[in-house]
């Protein structure tokens, strides 16, 4: 079903109102776009001071970590600022008050950041690590930060990462980067819920970046419902799957407003 069928004063049709009524499991399924809209950069915006020197994904490996722990872990605290000086957006309160309608939700998300967290749910399967979850890179226990918000200035710097209070290795980012598997039984919790909802929202994303991209290809194999929600079309969807364009911030409230009250 394309944008066009669906009335201009309402978001969706009645029909996918009556799949989303009664759904009891739906899937949230989100990407770079949602936090973008929270002013958080993605990998794609063009960067500034030091880290315009490199390409973002020549820092996102383990061996741009090896060979410059201080240049990796300085651009992953720049972000990690970043992050936390910003602020949950319509969108992720609007999903957050969505999954307590249902006897079953399920929010998958390929983000980093904390901003579904802040904004109310609790349970969230990060595909590809989070920014809030260091480890050691030696032996792989846990890190936690403190409270305090990081100070990082805008050109970027160097910064030592911390050591492991175990091993006295270097502590990395505990975000998956590119050669690394996304971590397996996140991944397999992702596709189970894929494969046993009526409803799968496919949020920001491109559906281009794989293994994550198979989630709607799954859900529309159980018979699922599939509404994607992107600035832009997205190539490549299913004649009976629904677009909507626009700003998740935008839509998703007034879907929610329109199927429920």
């Amino acid at each position: 079903m394309s944008q066009a069928s669906i009335p201009s004063h309402t978001v969706i049709d009645e029909a996918l109102s009556q799949r989303i009524r009664t759904a009891r499991h739906i899937v949230f399924f989100t990407g770079a776009g949602v936090s973008a809209e929270s002013g958080i950069p993605t990998f794609r915006d063009a960067q500034t001071g030091l880290w315009a020197q490199f390409d973002a994904s020549e820092l996102a490996t383990p061996e741009a970590f090896q060979a410059d722990p201080a240049l990796v872990w300085g651009w992953y605290e720049w972000r990690r600022m970043k992050v936390l000086q910003a602020q949950p957006n319509p969108a992720h309160f609007a999903i957050a008050r969505l999954t307590q309608r249902f006897p079953h939700a399920t929010v998958i998300t390929q983000n980093v950041d904390d901003l579904h967290e802040r904004a109310g749910h609790s349970n969230i399967l990060h595909l590809h690590g989070s920014l809030h979850q260091p480890r050691c890179f030696t032996c792989g226990v846990g890190y936690s930060f403190d409270n305090e918000i990081p100070v990082e200035p805008d050109y970027g710097r160097r910064v030592e990462p911390p050591r492991c209070a175990r091993c006295d290795g270097l502590i990395r980012p505990g975000v998956v980067w590119f050669g690394e598997s996304l971590p397996a039984q996140t991944l397999q919790q992702a596709f189970d819920a894929a494969a046993q909802c009526d409803v799968l929202f496919s949020i920001g994303t491109s559906g281009v970046v794989y293994p994550a991209a198979q989630m709607p290809h799954i859900a529309r194999d159980a018979n699922a419902a599939i509404v994607h929600i992107n600035p832009q079309p997205v190539s490549g969807i299913y004649s009976d799957d629904w677009m909507l364009i626009g700003a998740a911030g935008d839509l998703l409230p007034k879907l929610e407003r329109e199927v429920f009250f």
